[in-house]
């Protein structure tokens, strides 16, 4: 038997256990054509709880009673697909489902030896080419301008922020614990940190932490903590929109300061993106972030958690901050 895991039903607020439902189902046998896949690592993100919604997005909302959908490192145990050999190691888009057959739309095969198989779900995967492609595209980062990151420890800031640095900027990370910050000064290489819990004050601080400015803000929070960043954007500054990871879990509609009068002000580009939008980009963009891996110059960090059954837990606990990194489950 396979385990699945389906969407129970859909949340209201934060994601509880609840909501998800474990089944067993048959396995699966490859038919021709096809291949059998066995999970080794799935990746949790905040994104899926948009999916989770029954209303109108860039993508189509997880069906109730259906399996919900990740990146996935999986290994072919049985092929009958003249592409795809026993033993290879694939990542794609797949069902959260312990063994699932493929007819190999979408699968990406990976290198163990290059990097870890888990790399490829986050600095080697959506989440680096994600940091990458968003601030260099849209953020645009010249040698000396100063850069500020919210959610600076996630999976997605914590890339951003070296990438930043790799390019000469001077990088601000915000985090939520004086543990995080900690480690985006010592291990990611930032410049400042500010914890958004214990900081009162969040437009003072960013403020003193960036007393020429900010050029860059790359957004992955939304709510109070871009509030307090907007009162500190230079003059033709630049606002990648990756996520708003504090306002996903609310049920009213979120109201904010409006900043149309700054941004007119300061002439200021800010642009929603997903990483779809820049397929153009996806091969040059993994060649650098490959390399910088490979001569050390660019650190990952993971929170991974073990068992399958673990997987609706590893997701929840993203939206109470109890990653470091990318959030991994490996079965």
């Amino acid at each position: 038997m396979s385990k699945v895991i389906l969407l129970h039903k859909r949340p209201v607020g934060k994601p509880t256990a609840q909501d998800f439902e474990f089944i067993d189902e048959e396995t699966p046998k490859a038919a021709e054509g096809q291949v059998l896949l066995k999970t080794l690592y799935v990746s949790v993100d905040p994104y899926l709880r948009g999916r989770m919604r029954d209303v109108e997005s860039y993508v189509e909302p997880f069906a109730l009673n259906e399996p919900i959908q990740s990146f996935i490192i999986a290994e072919i145990v049985e092929s009958k697909h003249p592409g795809f050999t026993v033993g290879e190691f694939v990542t794609g888009h797949l069902d959260w489902k312990e063994l699932q057959v493929s007819g190999g739309e979408g699968l990406s095969k990976v290198d163990e030896k290059a990097a870890d198989l888990s790399a490829y779900l986050g600095v080697l995967g959506m989440t680096g080419l994600t940091a990458y492609v968003g601030l260099t595209e849209i953020g645009r980062p010249k040698a000396g301008e100063t850069l500020l990151v919210s959610g600076a420890a996630g999976a997605v800031g914590s890339v951003v922020g070296q990438v930043g640095k790799l390019l000469g900027c001077t990088v601000i990370g915000i985090a939520g614990t004086d543990d995080k910050i900690a480690s985006l000064k010592s291990t990611f290489g930032f410049d400042e940190g500010i914890n958004y819990k214990t900081t009162p004050d969040m437009a003072s601080a960013i403020g003193k932490a960036a007393p020429q400015g900010v050029d860059i803000y790359f957004d992955n929070v939304g709510g109070d903590i871009s509030d307090a960043a907007f009162e500190h954007i230079n003059k033709f500054g630049r606002v990648p929109l990756c996520g708003t990871i504090a306002t996903y879990n609310d049920t009213d509609t979120n109201t904010g300061p409006r900043l149309q009068w700054r941004m007119i002000q300061k002439r200021i580009l800010m642009q929603g993106f997903l990483l779809n939008d820049f397929p153009e980009k996806f091969e040059a963009a993994s060649t650098q972030l490959t390399q910088w891996v490979k001569e050390g110059k660019l650190i990952y960090s993971e929170t991974i958690v073990h068992g399958f059954d673990q997987i609706p837990q590893a997701f929840i606990d993203l939206f109470d901050g109890k990653n470091e990194g990318k959030m991994i489950v490996k079965i």
